[in-house]
């Protein structure tokens, strides 16, 4: 690999000063940052498809400007992917073109014949997964046999029942419960223009099957379950109609109470979705407050440009703000921590203090004390936002001399939550703690994988580095010492570490080696030198760092190259400068990269999805990322190299 002169600290400063400055241009007025969070074709599909099962106009003239979102994301083979550049994707591409049918394209269109004909290659929208199925059967395209039974009663099940809904996770749990009444009650979708898309099946849709067993499930599971199905099928006309109701009823007092306002149920788009529909089959008014709120929870997901709109899955002002104030107090200038600080007052009352969500269901005696990713959803705090923000509070509050906010009540109530959150192995999880149920990841429901929430290296890693920054050392804390334990089990053997929130094993090794680091573990130990000899070894010849998709199958054996990205060249580099290399020739030519690829504008092009909703289902592309991860990374070097005090933070 060859030698790249190290960037002038001139050109250093220049750059970090540009950066800061469009960084602190994209702030809200009232002093936090939120920025477009992109998927794929699937969520902007299925706003189309809400919309016309319930029969709504578009006077707004949207529906255009997202089917032309769709062509544009439509790959040249026909169909859509999950992610920037990706493979093609049979329930996304199914969902794309029946929403550009919907809209009006004609399926002789060339666009769309390609389309038709590379879903007809993969089999046919009968082989489509369970929730795209349940979307046809609300369409009358496919009948209710081809989905998954799921009756309603489970509402009524003990939690010591194989089966209950503390068992499963947040998103999970959100979607399934509206969805449960439209599986009891079958409802049919207004569709007014009678769009059908029969052409897009090998068969005829009537004649369809019941889909099969997933990758990730194990054949003795899955024909337990299929057999239970068979059993629920069969049993289930002859439930009582007393103890059906009494589930409905149930199941709609689930979705009033974390209704969440104008936020939405779970404040993402699915279980929005599907209550919105909810609502509908059960007859409530348009004017009914509650349907007015679910309905306009939806367009507040919107992005409308001159020429394209797409619906993103929810919003991410808390993840942006706390990340955008971690990458200012790390600039340090007197502008850029006096904007992080009123961002920090920003977040301050978002604390949930008072509401003890679906997570106290495992953990009854721990007091609330968490952030929300989303403005609001008090049921559903989590565990990364909380340590990202108390992380913030806490550095901004030692970087006080006088005047300056302390954050103090708020530091403690987030690591008191955290801590009583630690899982029975030691680690973390998003939302939920000891959501470790893994058969369940084998119902029919669930060929998606995602059905769990289990602790992950990356989510362990960012409660420890709150730990360990906060001041707590292993040798004291057996909270920490279960946490390094854990680190020490989920280390791959090449070094890495996975990361289930963002893509991927880079992901994972910079959360754990700042945590690790900042924990007082050795940078010389074995389990450091491995990690950073696996970061140096994947690094691409332009010197930056880049890692797709692909990284999440379940066969993986390896890293595999992918383009370099400015946010995974920033995550290695934090993980390089944590275990301090920060003079090391794979450091020099990473921070050479990001300065090479820096915009006039001060920042940096990113198309491709560099973060996870779920592995292997969907994926995120967070607008924000290339804005502040590169950002901290330089600002970061430029400290380590001024010998200043950056490596006593924990991120």
């Amino acid at each position: 690999m060859m030698l790249t002169p190290k960037v002038p600290n001139a050109e250093l400063e220049r750059s970090i000063e540009l950066a800061s400055k469009a960084l602190l241009d994209c702030q809200q007025p009232d002093g936090h940052w939120v920025f477009e969070l992109e998927v794929d074709a699937t969520i902007p599909a299925e706003y189309v498809l809400l919309k016309h099962y319930l029969g709504e106009r578009d006077e707004l003239g949207i529906e255009s400007k997202i089917a032309g979102y769709l062509r544009r994301t439509q790959r040249a083979g026909g169909g859509w992917p999950l992610v920037y550049n990706g493979v093609f994707d049979l329930s996304a591409s199914v969902k794309a073109y029946f929403a550009l049918k919907m809209i009006g394209d004609r399926p002789d269109a060339e666009h769309m014949k390609r389309a038709c004909q590379a879903i007809l290659d993969h089999g046919g929208a009968a082989r489509t997964n369970a929730f795209t199925r349940v979307l046809l059967a609300l369409y009358g395209i496919l009948g209710w046999n081809n989905v998954p039974a799921m009756p309603i009663e489970i509402m009524l099940l003990p939690t010591w029942f194989p089966f209950h809904l503390s068992k499963i996770s947040y998103w999970a749990r959100t979607t399934i419960v509206p969805l449960l009444v439209l599986q009891a009650l079958k409802p049919k979708a207004r569709n007014p223009r009678g769009v059908r898309i029969d052409e897009l099946f090998l068969d005829p849709p009537e004649t369809a099957r019941r889909g099969s067993k997933a990758p990730h499930q194990t054949w003795r599971w899955f024909l337990l379950f299929e057999a239970i199905d068979a059993v629920l099928r069969a049993a289930e006309p002859l439930f009582p109609k007393a103890s059906r109701q009494r589930a409905i009823k149930k199941a709609v007092a689930f979705v009033r109470e974390r209704l969440n306002g104008q936020h939405g149920l779970g404040a993402i788009f699915p279980p929005m979705a599907n209550s919105v529909m909810m609502f509908d089959v059960l007859g409530y008014p348009k004017d009914h407050p509650d349907v007015k709120m679910a309905r306009a929870s939806i367009d507040k997901l919107l992005v409308i440009k001159q020429k394209e709109a797409y619906c993103q899955p929810c919003l991410s002002p808390v993840w942006d703000t706390a990340l955008t104030c971690q990458t200012l107090l790390e600039v340090g200038s007197e502008r850029a921590v006096t904007e992080a600080v009123r961002g920090l007052r920003w977040l301050e009352p978002l604390q949930v203090l008072d509401v003890v969500g679906d997570w106290g269901e495992r953990r009854p005696r721990v007091r609330p004390g968490g952030w929300a990713f989303q403005y609001v959803n008090p049921y559903y705090v989590d565990l990364d936002d909380t340590a990202v923000v108390v992380m913030a509070m806490d550095r901004a509050a030692k970087l006080a001399e006088t005047g300056r906010p302390q954050f103090h009540d708020a530091i403690a109530r987030g690591r008191e939550w955290i801590v009583g959150m630690q899982c029975r192995n030691g680690g973390w999880a998003a939302f939920d703690a000891d959501n470790t149920c893994y058969y369940l990841n084998n119902i029919p429901f669930a060929d998606h994988g995602a059905l769990l929430d289990p602790p992950t290296p990356d989510l362990a890693a960012r409660c420890l580095s709150m730990l360990a920054q906060l001041g707590e050392r292993p040798e004291s804390s057996a909270v920490m010492g279960r946490a390094i334990e854990f680190l020490r089990r989920e280390q791959r053997p090449e070094g890495c570490w996975f990361g289930r929130w963002g893509m991927n094993y880079i992901y994972g090794t910079w959360s754990a080696l700042c945590a690790l680091t900042a924990a007082g573990i050795d940078p010389m130990s074995s389990m450091v030198r491995r990690a950073v000899g696996w970061l140096t070894s994947i690094q691409n010849p332009d010197g930056g760092w880049g890692e797709d998709a692909t990284s999440y199958r379940l066969d993986y054996r390896g890293h595999e190259t992918a383009p370099s990205t400015a946010s995974q060249t920033a995550w290695a580099l934090l993980g390089l400068m944590a275990a301090g290399e920060v003079h090391c020739p794979a450091a020099e030519r990473g921070i050479s990269y990001l300065w090479r690829t820096q915009s006039e504008d001060g920042l940096w092009a990113e198309e491709r999805h560099t973060a996870t909703g779920f592995p292997r289902v969907l994926y995120l592309r967070y607008h924000g990322y290339p804005k502040f991860f590169p950002l901290w990374a330089l600002a970061r070097y430029r400290n380590l190299k001024n010998a200043n005090e950056s490596r006593l933070f924990g991120m």
